[in-house]
């Protein structure tokens, strides 16, 4: 077994115990996210953009490209139509929630004037016999060898209250990128298109060593859960958005039994497939 932690997977840990055992520990079903659904359609449409060259990347391509990159999605997730609703009228409306996602892009990022080094690029690197792996939405390489993390969002721009946690990803990625590439980032970007904003950070080396004890502190955390079994719950605001309200004890629930190798599931680099964060917030 070689154990491996994603920022998603990190963030529910850091969030609520219970939430990361119910993800990673019970598999219990998650019902389709409609924003997250629409996330995955306009980052679906934001990589292939790059697929032709840059005097075609117009806006009138990338919305040709939105009902093809949905039907794509229907192949492998055919539940994902009941999203769309019903009838061809609910469809268009879906689509073009969609469309204007990727026009604000548009208003922010001219993509006839980038060239990504990678998209959706799987990267992994090793902590002390801990792996982190995740995906990054964009990488841009500078002539001189400077590294620009892009990442995606469908949603609105945090408040400062909250952005930390967004910067938690994009600091996560850029740890792993120094410690397989030997560079430092230069700019870690989110994009949120929900209101058209950047936010924007310069990590330095300060902040990924305190990174990097953070992520031992907290797997040493997720051990010792997995050593015990207790996965308990903390209770917040963001209990309104869980799935699993209705098994939690701190809301009058009661969680299915702990599998036999729970503690082994805890721990498996495949105990969730889900590498990314999921977009919409």
């Amino acid at each position: 077994m070689v154990a491996a932690l994603s920022p998603s997977r990190a963030s529910d840990f850091m969030q609520c115990p219970l939430r990361y055992r119910f993800r990673v520990i019970d598999k219990l079903p998650e019902p389709p996210s409609p924003a997250a659904a629409r996330g995955t359609l306009v980052h679906s449409v934001l990589e292939r953009i790059f697929d032709v060259e840059a005097p075609q990347r117009t806006l009138e391509h990338a919305l040709s490209l939105v009902p093809h990159a949905w039907e794509d999605m229907l192949v492998d997730e055919p539940e994902l139509a009941e999203l769309a609703g019903g009838t061809p009228h609910d469809l268009a409306t879906w689509l073009r929630d969609a469309e204007k996602l990727v026009e604000k892009w548009f208003d922010l990022e001219n993509p006839q004037h980038l060239e990504p080094a990678e998209r959706e690029l799987y990267v992994e690197a090793d902590l002390d016999g801990l792996t982190l792996r995740g995906y990054i939405d964009r990488l841009d390489v500078a002539p001189g060898g400077q590294i620009r993390v892009v990442d995606y969002k469908t949603g609105r721009s945090p408040s400062e209250l909250f952005e930390g946690k967004a910067l938690f990803q994009m600091k996560f990625y850029a740890l792993v990128i120094w410690r397989t590439r030997g560079v430092m980032p230069l700019m870690l970007q989110l994009v949120y298109l929900g209101n058209s904003q950047f936010v924007r950070y310069q990590p330095d080396e300060d902040d990924l060593r305190a990174l990097e004890r953070k992520i031992t502190a907290l797997w040493r955390a997720i051990e010792r859960a997995a050593q015990t079994g207790d996965w308990r719950p903390r209770k917040s605001f963001l209990c309104g958005w869980c799935d699993h309200k209705a098994l939690c004890p701190a809301w009058g629930g009661t969680p299915p039994p702990l599998p036999d190798n729970a503690g082994v599931l805890a721990l498996d680099p495949h105990a969730s497939a889900d590498l990314g964060d999921v977009d919409g917030d």
